[in-house]
């Protein structure tokens, strides 16, 4: 073997080497202990030795695992929604518990909803709710900690206490009954902060505690998540909103916008200039004097010097044509050894549409 390190030795002196660790005295194959890979090799073998790789430079594993992630659009005014609705909610909030809520939107993100599902820290309450004018539903999470602070808050917690946390029994009605309102603001607003965009009401559907119950769409289907923070002094938590890509079809468009009321290809100097210069443009009108049905052999036998009699005559209709469209109907005539002819009326156009 040569004496280069592990890196630089050939294909040969590997060769070698396993002859020498297979073949025993005799030329029997021996069975030798397997060997056990080291944190760095399986990170090597993974692909995460150089960091996670973006783009091309991504291994197979890495490929692989990131399988899962969600590429989508960017939706600007969907975020610039999102903001508004915490600036809402701030005020909201602070009516319903009269005390100092401070919300703040943590971030916001795209993933599979199958996904979303599986991570839902429980206990957790799941609100279904049905955006009206889209036909679709989306979903409201409120965790166990913003749940046991707005019950504090609302019955009369002292200000300064962490709220109690009861763990390992279900929601009493009291407490799904205060969160039912908590949501009911929240879903006020959030129909308030699109009203810019387009109208669309939120309505409260159903209460569940149960991810599997609260499946609004399929596993496999992309959605927006934003994860809002709610703090009311030493208390708070977090509120989750969901809306599945098929819920925010119908207002994609509008949704894509860099700013409210972009519009493109609208320019009224734009729209002005090309009125002026298309009263101006220049067509050519055929008059159609005559049309005949001629057999393929006799166009074939046509010569030069040969005569096709039109039986057009004076004072005739014949039709006035712009390409392949019929405009008007005139007379024809003569006007200083010219013939000439008088438009009588115009041919009214008929839309035909292909099935």
């Amino acid at each position: 073997m040569s004496g280069g390190n592990g890196d630089g030795q050939s294909a040969e002196d590997l060769a070698a080497a396993w002859g020498a660790e297979t073949d025993g005295a005799d030329g029997e194959v021996s069975v030798q202990p397997a060997r056990v890979l080291n944190q760095a090799e399986i990170d090597s073998l993974l692909g995460f030795d150089d960091g996670p790789g973006d783009g091309e430079n991504r291994t197979g594993m890495q490929r692989i695992i990131s399988s899962g992630l969600v590429s989508y659009e960017r939706l600007p005014m969907l975020e610039i929604v999102f903001d508004r609705l915490v600036r809402i909610m701030s005020t909201s909030l602070r009516n319903f518990t009269s005390d100092n809520v401070e919300v703040g939107i943590d971030n916001i993100l795209s993933l599979r909803f199958g996904d979303y599902l599986n991570s839902i820290p429980l206990p957790a309450m799941l609100a279904v709710f049905k955006a009206e004018e889209w036909d679709n539903y989306g979903l409201m999470v409120v965790d166990s900690t913003l749940i046991y602070s707005i019950v504090d808050v609302l019955l009369g917690g002292r200000r300064g206490t962490a709220a109690m946390r009861i763990e390992g029994r279900p929601y009493t009605t009291i407490e799904r009954t205060l969160v039912e309102r908590l949501i009911h603001v929240v879903l006020a607003d959030l129909s308030v902060s699109f009203d810019p965009l387009c109208p669309v009401t939120f309505r409260f559907e159903r209460l569940e505690v149960n991810p599997r119950f609260a499946t609004i769409s399929r596993l496999s289907n992309a959605a927006v998540l934003a994860r809002l923070r709610i703090d009311m002094e030493d208390r708070g938590g977090r509120l989750e909103l969901l809306l599945p890509y098929a819920t925010l079809e119908p207002v994609r468009e509008l949704l894509l916008q860099q700013f409210m009321g972009e519009k493109f290809g609208r320019d009224s100097i734009w729209e002005t200039h090309l009125a002026e210069e298309l009263w101006n443009t220049e067509i050519d009108l055929d008059v159609v004097l005559d049309e005949q049905t001629m057999r393929l052999s006799d166009v074939m036998a046509l010569q030069p010097g040969s005569r096709i009699v039109l039986n057009t005559q004076i004072n005739a209709v014949v039709q006035l044509r712009c390409g392949g469209t019929t405009l008007f109907e005139a007379r024809i005539g003569k006007r200083k050894n010219c013939m000439a002819v008088r438009i009588e009326r115009e041919v009214p156009r008929v839309v035909v549409f292909d099935r």
